[in-house]
């Protein structure tokens, strides 16, 4: 089995000496449209860790400076002004110091203290942190104290991880991903299917490629690291300080192990293509084969760790399983995609590959897509979580797109394979045909030898490279001339070509916020917001003074009775019914579950009976306690309460 996507087969007006190179530049150019969309509408990386919660909540109005807090889905990394709280100017409200760890449980939440003494008026907290997955993530809400102002701070509608910089790491991470799989899926093809391969240069050239362009992905990952977690500026990643910061986290220390373990792979192939390739005793190649394998199984599951340790399967739930179920599944990428990479090219660029290669990585690529399917289904149900979650979220929109590309790779891969058995069924009569050819030509280039060989050593050599170069092009055309062959070629640069979107779909994946995550978030996010009461609130407390004429009834209406400024009307009412006139009437708010209050309100007097306030602050939704004082003569009043829920 093998494995693909649209065809890009060679049309009949290229010439047979110019079709690969053909093919070549119409895949790269697929490729370059389908990286440059998906980066185009990627945009910077979303937030991993979502913000589900701050205490004051964003926009609410609050009577004292309170303690800002701030609670995440999963682990953040916080730092020296991850988080900063602005007064109305612009100036620093917060002490500076580095956000306190506040978590209890499963509860992820962290605070900074703010200066005593501020004045009234509307604050910005702009936070900025990274999340548990090592993506960076940031945002930003405003409260106020005693009543909203005017303010000079604009809040920030970049996120963090964006512009050049943030563009830079993501395409080094697609370059990581692409090279990676080269790098082991090209080895894995050698070793397995086609071992006389290590001693063909196109193959050597694609395994070399990926190495090097894993490592150079990796290296600007690192250096990249500081500016893309932090300022957002490319000249920061001169900035050594910076720099240390980065080894000292998860994801620098995962990025360090992969480029120790690229050091190890570095000597693989040079044993590869070096001592293996040279070694003709089958005996010795034996044993140098299954050192290779499992040397290599090893380094390879070990840089697909340094993804595992440093992203999505590291963090959430069932970290100990996904962590390895996410190593089985890249191993799998590599060994089918990567394998498919090595496949085309030694159907086009190598003349001498046997038809039972191709049958032994239909088999290899076959129990990749079974390895494939069962750790995928794993890592959706962790990720998304729910069906509304596939269909409702960029995740698991991102994830449908994944498996119908999947679901068109396998149907390719059908049809390679059906080509495979065509051409197996057909290789013994061809290669009797052929061989019948060659040795009727050999006869023919034997009776027509000169009897006398050249004198000349120079001319000797030139006649022999010249028959070399004519018996390679006569194979070659012969090759090219077989239907099954170049049908199976063409199959396989689909497949590559459905590959390459399938790589590009995945690593957009790991850069988009997990579906479970997002509707946490917005179910979060709904009911802190969501009023509890639609409507005007109407309450009615009696009363009794003790006084003569001390005893009535006090109703009430706050419109809309939701958080922020509200409306009050007061009516007094005698034991008749009728308006009652009382000299005072005062009012308090009181949130005790908060902290918050007594607010105090003083209505004033409209008509008799009849008391008015406006712009009355509710600053968060809760249960207040709405005191009442009623003065009916200069000795005589009394306070009543009431808990109403409001918001």
């Amino acid at each position: 089995m093998t494995a693909t996507a649209p065809h890009f087969g060679p049309t009949p007006s290229v010439s047979p000496m110019r079709r690969p190179l053909a093919a070549a530049a119409l895949l790269a150019a697929f490729a370059g449209m389908v990286f440059g969309l998906l980066l185009g509408s990627a945009g910077p990386a979303s937030a991993h860790a979502a913000l589900t919660g701050s205490d004051p909540q964003d926009g609410a109005v609050v009577a004292t400076a309170p303690k800002v807090t701030l609670t995440f889905s999963e682990q953040v990394a916080m730092g020296d002004g991850s988080v900063r709280v602005l007064d109305p100017s612009g100036k620093r409200a917060d002490t500076g110091a580095e956000p306190r760890n506040l978590q209890s449980g499963s509860t992820v939440k962290y605070g900074v203290p703010l200066h005593t003494g501020l004045p009234d008026g509307t604050y910005t907290v702009a936070w900025q942190a990274v999340s548990a997955d090592s993506h960076p993530v940031s945002g930003a809400f405003t409260f106020s104290i005693g009543a909203p102002s005017k303010t000079t701070v604009a809040l920030p509608t970049d996120q963090a991880g964006g512009g050049l910089v943030g563009t830079l790491y993501g395409i080094a991470r697609y370059a990581a991903y692409a090279g990676f799989i080269l790098l082991a899926g090209g080895a894995a093809f050698v070793l397995a299917c086609w071992q006389r391969g290590a001693s063909a240069r196109p193959l050597q050239r694609l395994v070399v490629r990926g190495w090097m362009t894993l490592t150079t992905a990796t290296l600007a990952m690192l250096l990249l690291r500081n500016p893309y977690t932090g300022s957002g500026k490319l000249a920061d990643i001169f900035d050594l300080d910076g720099l240390k910061t980065v080894l000292d986290t998860k994801p620098g220390a995962a990025l360090v192990s992969r480029l120790l373990l690229l050091g190890a792979a570095a000597l693989f192939i040079a044993v590869l293509f070096g001592a293996y390739a040279k070694r003709e005793d089958e005996r010795e190649k034996k044993d140098l084969t299954f050192g290779l394998a499992i040397g290599g199984a090893v380094i390879a599951a070990g840089i697909a760790g340094t993804w595992a340790l440093a992203e999505h399967a590291s963090t959430g739930i069932q970290p100990g399983i996904a962590m390895p179920v996410d190593v089985l599944h890249l191993l799998a990428v590599a060994a089918w995609l990567g394998g498919l990479a090595a496949l085309l090219v030694a159907l086009y660029r190598t003349p001498g590959i046997e038809v039972t290669a191709v049958r032994r990585f239909s088999r290899i690529a076959f129990g990749s897509v079974l390895v494939l399917t069962a750790t995928g289904l794993y890592q959706s149900w962790r990720q998304v979580g729910s069906w509304s979650a596939l269909t409702g979220t960029r995740y698991g929109q991102l994830l449908l797109v994944k498996v119908g590309l999947v679901a068109v790779l396998v149907g390719v891969a059908w049809i390679s394979r059906r080509w495979t058995a065509r051409l197996s069924a057909g290789t013994t009569e061809a290669e009797g045909t052929r061989a019948g050819t060659a040795d009727a030509g050999t006869r023919a280039a034997v009776e027509t030898e000169p009897a006398t060989v050249p004198e000349d050593p120079a001319r000797a050599a030139q006649l022999a490279r010249q028959k070399a170069a004519v018996a390679t092009a006569t194979k070659k055309r012969i090759r090219d001339a077989e239907p099954d062959r170049s049908g199976l070629r063409r199959s396989v640069l689909a497949e590559v070509g459905v590959a390459v979107a399938l790589l590009a779909v995945t690593t957009v994946l790991t850069s988009t916020e997990p579906g479970r995550t997002e509707e946490e978030a917005a179910r979060t996010s709904t009911a802190a917001s969501a009023p509890t009461t639609a409507g005007p609130l109407a309450v009615s407390l009696p009363f009794d003074t003790g006084g003569r004429n001390g005893k009535g009834t006090v109703r009430m209406d706050i419109d809309p009775g939701l958080t922020g400024a509200n409306g009050l009307h007061i009516w007094i009412d005698g034991p008749d019914g009728q308006p009652m006139d009382v000299p005072e009437v005062k009012l308090a708010f009181t949130l005790a579950s908060k902290d918050i209050g007594p607010l105090p309100v003083v209505p004033d007097r409209l008509t008799e009976g009849h008391w008015t306030a406006s712009g009355v602050q509710i600053p968060m939704a809760g249960n207040w306690k709405i005191a009442v004082t009623v003065r009916t003569s200069d000795i005589d009043q009394t306070t009543i309460a009431k808990n109403v829920k409001i918001g």
